[in-house]
Order: C-alpha cells, then sequence, then structure tokens
C-alpha cells in the first residue's frame, strides 16, 4: 500500500494520476487482431476462439442455442436467479424514468422546432466471462436496451472449453429479453460484432466493460459502430473522516481490487491520519478471508492508495482531480461533501451505501467510466440506446424573415450555393 499527503511536495502521485487504458503495446496487438477478422471474417473468429480461449467453433455454433438458454434456469440455485429477478425489476423501474420523450415547441411565428427519439436496431453487450463471469453485466446493458424498445440485443461472452455458457449468464440472458448470445469474447467479439462476418451481423452499438485489451479493441472500433464508452480496469475512491467504520472502508477497497487484473486501483482519502493506519490493518487482516486473495495480492502493493488530506474540501478536491469510476463518501455530512465534487462515475452516499450495491442490483447501469475519464465521458444510461434527430419545419412567411441572415453565413463562407437554395424560393 502506498501513503501520500495532499499537498507535500514528498509525495508522487504520479501513479494515482497518471493511469491510463491504452498501453501502447496492447493497442499494437489488438490492431492486428482487428484488422484480421475485418478481412478473414469467420476462418478469423474460429481461429483466435481457439487461440485465446481453447474453444473449437464453427460458423454454425458460434451462437447458443435456444434450448441453452431455457434450460439455463435448471441449472442454477433459486437464490442466484432471484437476485436476477431482482436487480432486472431495479434496473428496468430506474431506466424508465429517463427515456426520453419526443416534442416540439414553436419560438417564432412559422417555426416548429424538436427532437424525436428512436431506439437503436441493434446492439451488443459485452459480458467478461474470463476470471469472473460477470452475470451482472447481461443485465446492467441489455435490460437498459430492451427499456428502450432496441428489437435486436446481443449477448456476447466467453465460452468454456467445452462450448458452454455460463448458465447464469444465459439466464440473465432471457430474463432481459436478449434475442441472440454468440459465445465470444475479447478482442475478435469485438470485432466480429463492430465489422460484421459472413455469419454474424454487425452492430450498431457495443456496450459494455472489458480488460484493457477490450477496451482498446472498442477504442480502435469507434466510426465502423457506435460505443457507450471505453472502461478499462476497475477503481474505487472512498472519502472518510473519522465518523467511517474502518472495517468497512477495507472491505468495500477489496471489493475492487478483487477484479484480477492487477490494473485495479482503490484509494481511501481521509482528514483522520489514524484511520489510514485503521484501514490499511484491516485490508491486510480481510484480505486473507476471501477466496480471489491471490488475485488481490497483484493491487495490493501497488493499486491501493491511503491519502492523508487536511480537510473534506481537499479531499473534494482530490476526488474531482482523480475522476473515480465509484466514489464511496463515509462522512458526517456526505451529501455536502459530494457537492463539491465535479466528477465521478457514480457516488455512494454514506456507510449504508456499499459499491457493489451499485455493481449488482441498485438501478443504475454499473458500466462507468474508468482511468480518469469521468471527466468528460458518462455512465451508460438508457437513452444511449436512441437516435436523436432533430425535427426542423418552417413556414414561406418564417423563411422570407430569416433568408438574409442565411445568404449572409453562405457568403461569409464561401458557399454560395447553400444561399441560392434559400433566395431560389422567393425568384419571381
Amino acid at each position: 500500500m502506498i501513503f501520500l499527503k495532499y499537498n507535500d511536495a514528498e509525495s508522487d502521485f504520479s501513479a494515482l494520476f497518471n493511469r491510463t487504458a491504452f498501453p501502447e503495446d496492447i493497442e499494437k496487438s489488438v490492431a492486428t487482431i482487428l484488422s484480421d477478422i475485418r478481412n478473414r471474417g469467420d476462418k478469423a473468429v474460429i481461429d483466435y476462439a481457439k487461440k485465446f480461449d481453447n474453444l473449437t467453433l464453427s460458423p454454425e455454433n458460434f451462437r447458443v442455442t435456444q434450448e441453452e438458454i431455457d434450460n439455463s434456469e435448471n441449472l442454477i440455485d433459486d437464490d442466484i436467479k432471484d437476485a436476477i429477478q431482482l436487480a432486472h425489476a431495479n434496473i428496468l423501474d430506474f431506466s424508465k424514468q429517463s427515456i426520453p420523450q419526443d416534442w416540439k415547441y414553436n419560438p417564432r411565428d412559422g417555426v416548429t422546432l424538436g427532437e424525436k427519439f428512436t431506439p437503436l436496431e441493434r446492439i451488443a453487450c459485452y459480458v467478461p466471462g474470463g476470471t469472473a463471469p460477470l452475470v451482472s453485466t447481461v443485465l446492467h446493458t441489455a435490460t437498459m436496451a430492451k427499456a428502450a424498445g432496441v428489437p435486436e440485443i446481443v449477448i456476447t461472452t466467453k465460452g468454456s472449453e467445452d462450448g458452454s455458457v455460463n448458465p447464469a449468464i444465459l439466464y440473465a440472458a432471457k430474463v432481459c429479453g436478449a434475442t441472440e448470445v454468440y459465445k465470444m469474447g475479447g478482442v475478435y467479439a469485438v470485432g466480429a460484432l463492430a465489422f460484421g462476418t459472413d455469419t454474424i451481423k454487425k452492430v450498431d452499438k457495443i456496450v459494455g466493460p472489458g480488460n484493457a485489451y477490450v477496451t482498446a479493441a472498442k477504442k480502435q472500433v469507434y466510426g465502423y459502430t457506435a460505443l457507450d464508452l471505453v472502461a478499462g480496469p476497475s477503481e474505487i475512491m472512498v472519502l472518510a473522516d473519522k465518523t467511517a467504520p474502518p472495517a468497512f472502508i477495507a472491505a468495500d477497497l477489496l471489493s475492487q481490487a478483487e477484479h484480477g487484473s492487477g490494473f485495479e486501483q482503490a484509494v481511501l482519502v481521509s482528514d483522520d491520519a489514524n484511520l489510514l493506519k485503521e484501514v490499511e490493518a484491516e485490508v491486510l487482516k480481510q484480505k486473507e478471508l476471501l477466496s480471489r486473495a491471490e488475485c488481490i495480492d497483484k493491487v495490493v502493493d501497488n493499486g491501493i492508495f491511503l491519502i492523508e488530506v487536511a480537510n473534506m474540501d481537499e479531499a473534494a478536491e482530490v476526488a474531482t482531480l482523480y475522476a473515480a469510476e465509484h466514489l464511496e463518501i463515509m462522512t458526517e455530512d456526505p451529501e455536502a461533501v459530494a457537492e463539491n465534487v465535479k466528477a465521478a462515475g457514480a457516488i455512494f452516499l454514506g456507510p449504508w451505501t456499499p459499491e457493489p450495491l451499485g455493481d449488482f442490483v441498485a438501478g443504475p447501469s454499473h458500466v462507468l467510466p474508468t482511468g480518469g475519464s469521468a471527466r468528460y465521458f458518462n455512465g451508460l444510461t438508457v437513452n444511449q440506446f436512441f437516435r436523436r434527430t432533430s425535427l426542423v419545419k418552417y413556414s414561406e412567411q418564417a423563411l422570407a424573415k430569416e433568408v438574409d441572415a442565411m445568404s449572409a453565413f453562405a457568403k461569409a463562407e464561401g458557399l454560395d450555393a447553400h444561399g441560392r437554395s434559400g433566395t431560389i424560393r422567393f425568384d419571381k
């Protein structure tokens, strides 16, 4: 663990703030794979499935059968099915609160302006299935697409060596109303869905988190398809004062450290030096109780940061600079501290709101910006599954009032055909 003090010349914050989801060596290898997928289509998918996942695929079995999907509920425990149903209901309810509505208004005589919103036709949800099968990601992507009215919802996730797909992922896909499930993961899955192949129809948009390779792949296919955001290794920041329980903080830091890539970050910011020490001891104690201790050990030395600040105003300043994917605030007045934070993917207020609630059942999507990109990206929302179209209508009289201004702009920009498209309507 790394101890730092804010505004201390001896504290090196470079490892904390200079994080990136796009290492150069990863970018290059991803570009090679994507080019191959674009050129060889199904054949390249087959080769990479074998190379990276030891999975023998053919175009006939890229897609999970409906029988496998229907049988999935017989292969998982009732408590998992109940959790999936609960999360689906909560996410669906949250999504319905912000579905965009068509609207029009008349700002000037003879002028009607507005917007219309149309669901995308076909989207893909990337669901990580490697070190941890993220069943919740199915819900946090496909449920929102379903709420938006997207007719074709594709799930893609890594298949097991025997050709099967995690049954909880399949059950969640069924609950969400997914229309297709593919047993493909990693860069080759992103490429196949972005470019399309003889077997796999390309999609309008790819959503969902992934490792550094998937993140780089999403960035590189932008333009062939739309994206939600580029979300890399998970991260959490906790702002805490003396009122916060050290055991709660340690547990929440470890919840993100366990993801397993080794690039995760977990950060505590506090104005109480004693709390920092207490949390350090709790992290070391609690990690020994966890099944993924080996994954956590990759993060403990260089990915857990304990930062001392003078007060909660400084803590909010650090949080804004860091722009965390997940920000917990455990202070005497968490809402007041949150008011001063200008950038975060999601904020969790108070000691009874652990971040994994957001990962699983709370309602807002857990697909959130990482690596400081919360300064300019938002988390996934239902309105990202719509096309927004402007509506413009002028009467003859309204055009007559503004045609001179239209012509003036055309003259200034050297585009006389633009101007003539207006003036010709009034030629006698």
